[in-house]
């Protein structure tokens, strides 16, 4: 399946129109991902261990983006926007969300 935050496909005309989609995932930075960041904060650096949980969390977003899309037939997405927010009481979870408009080509 196409998935594209352009509003067109070039060279595939959109057929038809099957309705806005959405993804959504929360995922929590446990414990020891806190610690292991800790350290890149005090000495400076990429956090890998962050990033690795910022990745999980839009490839679920995007697949459940994609699956939501095929149940209404679509066999594209196009204006996908990825939204990224922190919640949680000490705002250690993160919450992505993907949205686009599902299409036949």
């Amino acid at each position: 399946m196409i998935m594209t935050t352009t509003p067109t496909i070039e060279g595939h005309p959109i057929q038809e129109y099957k309705g806005i989609v959405t993804g959504e995932t929360i995922i929590g930075a446990n414990a020891i991902k806190d610690f292991k960041a800790s350290f890149t904060d005090f000495f400076g650096g990429r956090s890998t261990t962050y990033e690795k949980v910022v990745i999980e969390a839009k490839n679920t977003a995007l697949d459940e983006l994609q699956n939501r899309a095929k149940q209404l037939g679509a066999n594209a997405v196009v204006g996908v926007d990825l939204d990224y927010e922190t919640i949680g009481q000490s705002g250690s979870m993160l919450m992505v969300t993907a949205s686009g408009t599902a299409v036949v080509i």
